[in-house]
């Protein structure tokens, strides 16, 4: 499943919530439009007050989030997301949880930096990404769809993915207990 057209979907998969997002298989040559998305992302973050998630700097000058984005490309799913050409949102998808989350017992995929640009938000960019990742995970023969995220302030972020069919698994926390993390997992 190397490109997907959310403008009338698959059999099964959103049609018109997504219309006009159309979801291709990414590579190295992504990795800059995947480091601008969740640059974007972050300068959202920083005008809504809500610095405690990414922080207040660019995410491409973090060498440790450079290294993830090109380590998940390489071993996982990358997908990104375009509206009219032009990328509006990114999924990494691989085998494995992030190495601060202990793995399961069972065949699992794992989603890594979803984001969205904010340029298009309210296009069901996010809702796209996680309906395809879903798809993917079961075409695979796979049954367990997780995430983790960023669970303080307000609790938005959690409820988002509650809203696109996850549930709440396992708190954690990270940076010295600074940074309050929820996994969620899909079954699908």
């Amino acid at each position: 499943m190397d490109d997907f057209d959310h403008t009338g979907g698959r059999p099964g998969e959103p049609g018109d919530a997504h219309a006009g997002i159309r979801i291709r298989a990414a590579g190295p040559a992504d990795v800059p439009a995947f480091l601008g998305i969740l640059d974007s992302a972050v300068d959202w973050l920083i005008s809504q007050g809500r610095t405690g998630q990414w922080g207040t700097k660019p995410l491409s000058r973090s060498p440790r989030t450079v290294e993830l984005v090109e380590k998940y490309v390489a071993v996982g799913s990358p997908r990104i997301a375009e509206v009219g050409g032009a990328p509006a949102g990114m999924l990494l998808l691989t085998d494995e949880p992030s190495s601060y989350i202990p793995a399961v017992a069972e065949p699992e995929r794992y989603v890594h930096f979803l984001a969205s640009d904010p340029r298009f938000a309210g296009r069901g960019v996010g809702r796209a990404l996680l309906a395809h990742a879903a798809a993917e995970t079961r075409s695979a023969g796979v049954s367990l769809l997780r995430v983790d995220c960023y669970a303080g302030d307000d609790g938005k972020l959690v409820a988002y993915y509650e809203s696109n069919g996850f549930v709440r698994a396992q708190t954690f926390a990270a940076k010295d207990g600074a940074w309050p993390g929820q996994v969620l997992e899909r079954r699908v």
